[in-house]
């Protein structure tokens, strides 16, 4: 009877060590899971979990809940953060990021696609290694939009005054200071309370996040500007990365890879469902005067050719590949 019991015992805990011994994959985001940024996040999640196995547990974490992305940034350099996925503020760990800040920059996703192979995954990845963070995969926030509850906003003159959410981020403040807006920079997790409670008057984000996160419960105009084109990038640190075993980088890699096509189809998908998901919501939708908003932005753009080195070359280089 010992020995069947001590057996058992042995079994147990054999089969406990397995179970506890599951190396654990961290990720997180700051957006909410309704979000392109959440669904991609998750498809990504679920799908790593399918490549690994048992052997790996991959742990999502969503909504801001291990912090906003300054502090998950901070995280994937402690360690306690394995993969995060990282927008606006990368331009606040390098510079050359704010080329996305860049209003107007984008044509369109296949234009993205071009900019990604040969700007963001050579020059900026290589930016982001000098800072100690490895970029793995790009993929998308969207198009962003204009949403307020004063008024719609056709040219830049209707945004004098208005205090608007932007991301954390010195180059999109600095875009709206150039347009007559009143920016207010915060964590995504906060926008919707201070909407509601008249902290700020109006935000600007993709439709994904404007739906994901409910904002046309507490907005009641939407301004279609399609003013900047926001990736987000699947991060890791360098340290992080080179110590995780070949075979779990390889599934990343791949996975985050399969990923991206994914987003850029769901987002292309989403922004006419969307459109209209808000429209029923009560919001009223306009068209902006691009042109008009277009020429506002030139004290943006001889700011980033002044302030980043290399500046002008990456945007001229950008632009280039609209063309082709």
């Amino acid at each position: 009877m010992k020995r069947v019991m001590l057996a058992a015992t042995l079994l147990a805990a054999a089969l406990g060590t397995t179970t506890a011994h599951a190396e654990k994959i961290v990720f997180a985001i700051g957006g909410s899971p309704n979000s392109l940024q959440g669904q991609t996040a998750q498809y990504f999640a679920d799908s790593l979990q399918a490549r690994l196995g048992d052997e790996h547990q991959v742990e999502y974490y969503h909504s801001g809940q291990l912090g906003d992305e300054r502090q998950l940034i901070q995280k994937l350099r402690l360690g306690t953060v394995d993969l995060a996925a990282i927008s606006s503020v990368m331009s606040s760990v390098s510079p050359s990021f704010a080329l996305f800040d860049m209003p107007f920059m984008v044509k369109d996703r296949e234009h993205l696609k071009r900019i990604d192979d040969e700007i963001v995954m050579t020059d900026l990845a290589e930016d982001a290694k000098s800072k100690g963070l490895k970029l793995v995969s790009t993929w998308e926030n969207g198009f962003r939009q204009i949403t307020n509850n004063e008024h719609p906003i056709v040219a830049p003159e209707d945004l004098d005054g208005l205090k608007l959410r932007t991301p954390q981020s010195e180059w999109r403040t600095g875009m709206f200071n150039a347009w007559g807006a009143n920016p207010t920079p915060m964590a995504f997790s906060e926008v919707f309370v201070a909407l509601q409670t008249g902290v700020v008057d109006g935000q600007e984000n993709p439709l994904s996040n404007i739906d994901g996160a409910k904002f046309q419960e507490v907005q009641k105009y939407l301004s279609l500007s399609n003013h900047v084109y926001s990736p987000i990038w699947l991060t890791s640190s360098q340290a992080g990365w080179h110590k995780m075993p070949e075979d779990v980088k390889a599934a990343i890699t791949e996975v985050s890879a399969e990923t991206q096509s994914w987003a850029f189809a769901k987002g292309a998908e989403l922004d006419d469902k969307l459109l209209a998901s808000l429209k029923a919501g009560g919001m009223a939708v306009n068209e902006v005067d691009r042109d008009a908003f277009v020429a506002a932005s030139a004290p943006v753009y001889q700011a980033f050719s002044d302030k980043v080195d290399g500046g002008q070359a990456l945007v001229d280089r950008a632009m280039a590949l609209a063309k082709e």
